[in-house]
């Protein structure tokens, strides 16, 4: 059976289907020896590359969804490669076969936290798509007065430079002196939004960590730097909030990463971290 070449090449995680179609009116992709075009179709059998590479093609019915939860330090960015050689948030997920991960989201350098990645790209776009407004909660730890007044404002909304923002909900959460921890959860994914939110009070952000995704949450005994893979029943909830059909099917417990998935491993996950952190600063010539 035959399918649009974009919404294979999204399911695989090169990008959203506007991504691909823009790739694909650009010449960056070919059907078997031929440039593709905009409104084509492919079989399984097709030999597919992107800028003259050999992408990996499976059906929707050969893909099994995965996602994990992964604990992002500070200092680790959001992109595969970076040209100045910071460590990347995908240099410490495991391997997949025919497949790649997708970030579902980003966070900035400063922040840590819970990021989901999938192995489903086009689970990650419509969980990334304003419409679906899945909610996140932060702790947050403020440097400055926060007034009565200043937590109304927040909550009924203030005006940043695209547009108006709002937290859904706001809670303290410790500290003292003008040092404050709270919570506060939104359900949207706009650029340094939680930040920029309170900088508009005149209150810094010294700490940011996101702490639940929807119904998921950071797991308590998932160190900086280590993963987990969700259950099927997790991966489930996800997928009807963005309204795919359920998964049958789950590799959990049944590779050689499994080791940490079905229940958090923390003394193997940490001997993994603390190895990952000697040889973060290294040139790839000293690593190998």
């Amino acid at each position: 059976m035959s399918e649009k070449l974009q919404k294979v090449l999204a399911r695989a995680g090169h990008g959203s289907r506007r991504e691909m179609e823009a790739w694909i009116a650009a010449g960056r992709v070919s059907i078997d020896g031929e440039i593709a075009k905009l409104g084509d179709r492919i079989e399984a059998d097709a030999k597919v590359r992107i800028d003259g590479r050999t992408v990996s093609i499976k059906s929707e019915d050969d893909l099994v969804c995965r996602v994990i939860a992964y604990h992002k330090p500070e200092g680790e960015i959001c992109s595969r490669k970076d040209p100045e050689g910071r460590p990347t948030v995908f240099d410490r997920l495991p391997k997949t076969r025919d497949s790649r991960w997708v970030a579902v989201g980003r966070l900035d350098i400063n922040t840590s936290g819970l990021l989901l990645f999938t192995s489903d790209g086009e689970l990650a776009n419509r969980l990334m798509h304003p419409s679906h407004e899945v909610e996140r909660e932060y702790a947050v730890r403020t440097f400055g007065e926060v007034t009565d007044a200043c937590i109304q404002r927040l909550r009924t909304g203030v005006t940043l430079e695209d547009g108006p923002a709002h937290f859904d909900k706001i809670k303290p959460a410790g500290g003292e002196g003008m040092n404050k921890w709270w919570h506060v959860s939104l359900a949207e994914g706009r650029n340094r939004e939680v930040r920029r939110l309170w900088e508009s009070q005149e209150v810094q952000v010294s700490r940011l960590i996101r702490i639940r995704y929807g119904m998921i949450d950071l797991p308590k005994s998932l160190p900086r730097g280590g993963w987990v893979e969700l259950p099927i029943e997790q991966v489930n909830y996800l997928r009807k909030l963005a309204g795919l059909d359920e998964e049958t099917r789950t590799l959990l417990g049944t590779d050689k990463h499994s080791v940490a998935r079905a229940k958090v491993k923390s003394a193997k996950i940490r001997r993994a971290v603390r190895k990952h952190k000697t040889t973060a600063g290294k040139t790839p010539r000293q690593r190998s």
